[in-house]
């Protein structure tokens, strides 16, 4: 397997082509005309064989709705995610974050790549303005009642509402965010707890929660300073300034930028060749990469000395597998 870049496009090329499910063109959906910032919305599996290759038979697709918001179909060892409320900007509210930790806590270990994408002209507008107000949003806590209410009660909501985020780091399947249009606050953060990040050509990150008196909550700090450094990080939050696709791709934010119409055609071919490289590999790669972050010199070379252990005596244990 090997990419190729053409432009701002990479092709990736592999010899082996598993079907994964496809995935309605947001640009089918109802367009919205609405300004997003007035609107109401703000242990490692060491199997060697054809591990590489999928064992769920992909014809067979499962779709469920966890939440009012939100769809998900699996079809083989691949799950699509989609926030589906389109005429709202697919703004978020800590039910829809609860449905996300849920699928995440319930994720498939055969599952090897998940897609997290939306319907829409937009991947999130991010929270749902009307959680900032005395009345709240129907069905959803009140975030300034809790404020008001009991010292920490804020704070233990708050750390349930960031599983639906931090939960994708946790799970042994590369994750995908297929990112269209605005992606403010909450849905920013949201394609930062994913792996990888796919990026149509109007893509428009921003972190609007400063302008608001508050600062990021939801799991996306630590992978926004990884991406892109501290200062870079900071101007970004501090400002709240947009940053678009060429950028986002530049600075290391985004893996690839396409025109919108290739958007969900660019995210299968990435998933295409995740899925062709050898599965106990890729499960040790993820874990292995993310803690050289945190972890001292020592601990990474002894985690680099660990996982190449397993995977070779598993070799050995297996040959020609």
């Amino acid at each position: 397997m090997v990419s190729r870049t053409t432009g701002v496009r990479t092709i990736w090329i592999s010899s082996r082509s598993p079907r994964i499910p496809r995935v309605a063109n947001p640009e089918q959906s109802s367009p919205e005309q609405s300004n997003p910032e007035q609107s109401n919305p703000e242990q490692p599996d060491t199997r060697q064989s054809g591990a590489d290759q999928p064992d769920t038979d992909s014809s067979k697709v499962q779709h469920s709705q966890p939440h009012p918001m939100l769809g998900v179909q699996r079809s083989g060892p691949v799950v699509v995610i989609t926030l589906d409320a389109p005429q709202r900007r697919n703004c978020q509210v800590p039910s829809l974050w609860a449905a996300l930790a849920e699928v995440g806590e319930a994720l498939d270990p055969s599952v090897r790549v998940v897609l997290v994408r939306a319907e829409g002209p937009s991947f999130s507008a991010g929270l749902d303005r009307a959680m900032l107000t005395p009345q709240g949003a129907s069905g959803e806590p009140s975030i300034l009642a809790l404020a008001a209410g009991a010292a920490g009660g804020l704070e233990d909501a708050i750390e349930q509402f960031q599983r639906g985020f931090s939960i994708w780091a946790q799970v042994p399947a590369i994750t995908i965010a297929v990112v269209q249009g605005h992606a403010i606050g909450a849905g920013f953060q949201l394609a930062l707890a994913c792996d990888l990040r796919v990026v149509a050509d109007d893509v428009a990150f921003a972190m609007r929660e400063t302008s608001l008196g508050l600062v990021p909550d939801l799991a996306g700090t630590s992978p926004l300073v990884r991406a892109v450094g501290y200062a870079r990080a900071l101007e970004i939050c501090a400002t709240g300034r947009f940053v678009g696709a060429q950028e986002a791709v530049a600075i290391g934010l985004a893996t690839v930028t396409v025109p919108g119409e290739q958007l969900d055609a660019t995210a299968r071919e990435l998933a295409d060749a995740i899925l062709n490289a050898p599965q106990a590999a890729v499960r040790e790669l993820k874990p292995l990469l993310r803690s050289a972050f945190g972890a001292s010199a020592a601990d990474q070379l002894r985690a680099e000395r660990e996982a190449q252990a397993r995977l070779l005596t598993a070799m050995v244990a297996s040959p020609g597998k």
